[in-house]
């Protein structure tokens, strides 16, 4: 329809709250001045309440990738062993960021589809003892897996090794605890489950970070954790360098939306989300994509049905309906379409997107029962 806004399906960007546009349209505070602190403080308590986190936090005007490279940049030196672990096309960007600092790296890597297994971690990390710390996504976007991470924390910690964690797309959406797992340093961003728009990455930094950061040489500048602790920790709190200021008071606005829902509440939505959309793909027979997709409550991937491509599907939903989703990436590139399910979505759009999906896979040729995906997940709305 034309002039109508398109529907965000995908991974991430997801769909932003008018209260969350309204709020970043507002007149900007001068990021100097005691407005500024106010905001950023009242950022910084969200991230540490959606993230059970107590430590200091870092607030970064950038993408996600920026704060995995921050992530990187301030805990190592070249030459320091480290472990990628990766069950995606995102696990495979910590490897390439550890790289360009010049890590030893070990790579963990599963096929696309898996998750990570915290006794392969173990015999990684006991195969090579002089591995200072451990990279790994808990949710990888790209195949809709999320990795137990608390096993894996487990692990790592009765090795003494640094933990980091991204946790760009799972913040808000699944359970995280920082503090009772023992995650490091947590990366996290303002575009997908939380509710913002793109601009704003984030870390979580625990006592044995600081450590590590005072002995790192690697080099950083912009996105060095020195700076932002000592620009947030004076009277009125502030950031180093010019931030996102409008993106910020989005991402504030976001945050009273949450705490106004209840992070109990938050979760149980997207577990319903979750279940609504794998009982409509199993409705119209199509199989699911990876292990493990009880926890994969984020993003779900489909395999695509023979004869039919993934960019067809993706199209046709974009152009027929205004419904974006993600298509296949990397060796998955042909092979499966991904449903975003996270951030400001209720069960209603999911049952506008059934409705959308079975005109279009039927007009490319697919064999389904209209109605079939809509009733599977209506059906779930009934379970009590």
């Amino acid at each position: 329809m034309p002039n109508r806004p398109e529907i965000l399906m995908t991974p991430g960007p997801t769909p932003v709250p008018p209260a969350v546009l309204i709020a970043q349209s507002e007149p900007l505070v001068y990021h100097r001045g005691p407005g500024f602190g106010a905001l950023l403080t009242e950022v910084i308590d969200g991230i540490r309440w959606q993230a059970n986190a107590s430590g200091d936090v870092a607030v970064y005007s950038s993408s996600g990738t920026g704060g995995m490279e921050g992530s990187v940049a301030n805990i190592v030196s070249a030459g320091d062993k480290v472990l990628v672990v990766s069950v995606g096309y995102f696990g495979d960007r910590y490897k390439t960021i550890c790289e360009r600092f010049g890590l030893d790296v070990t790579f963990l890597g599963y096929n696309w589809g898996q998750v990570a297994k915290p006794e392969d971690v173990a015999r990684a990390l006991d195969d090579n003892p002089g591995i200072k710390a451990v990279f790994i996504q808990h949710s990888e976007t790209s195949t809709g897996v999320c990795n137990d991470i608390e096993p894996i924390a487990r692990v790592v910690k009765e090795r003494d090794k640094l933990f980091v964690v991204d946790a760009i797309s799972s913040v808000g959406a699944v359970e995280l605890d920082v503090d009772g797992w023992g995650i490091d340093v947590c990366v996290g961003g303002s575009q997908k489950a939380l509710g913002a728009t793109p601009g704003v990455a984030f870390i979580t930094i625990s006592e044995k970070a600081w450590e590590a950061h005072r002995n790192s040489n690697a080099p950083r500048f912009y996105f060095d954790w020195t700076a932002y602790k000592d620009a947030a920790g004076r009277k009125n709190p502030e950031s180093p360098w010019t931030p996102a200021i409008s993106v910020l008071q989005g991402f504030a606005a976001a945050i009273r939306m949450a705490r106004e829902e209840g992070l109990d509440n938050i979760l149980a939505r997207h577990r319903l989300l979750s279940r609504m959309v794998k009982a409509g793909v199993r409705g119209l027979d199509l199989p699911l994509f990876g292990e493990n997709l009880e926890r994969s409550l984020i993003v779900t991937a489909v395999k695509v049905p023979d004869g039919i491509s993934d960019e067809a599907i993706v199209a046709k939903l974009r152009s027929r309906f205004g419904i974006v989703t993600g298509p296949g990436q990397g060796p998955l590139k042909g092979k499966i379409f991904r449903i975003g399910h996270l951030g400001w979505v209720d069960p209603l759009d999911v049952l506008r997107f059934f409705g959308a999906l079975e005109v279009v896979l039927s007009e490319l040729g697919y064999s389904l029962k209209l109605g079939a995906g809509v009733a599977a997940a209506q059906e779930v709305l009934l379970q009590p």
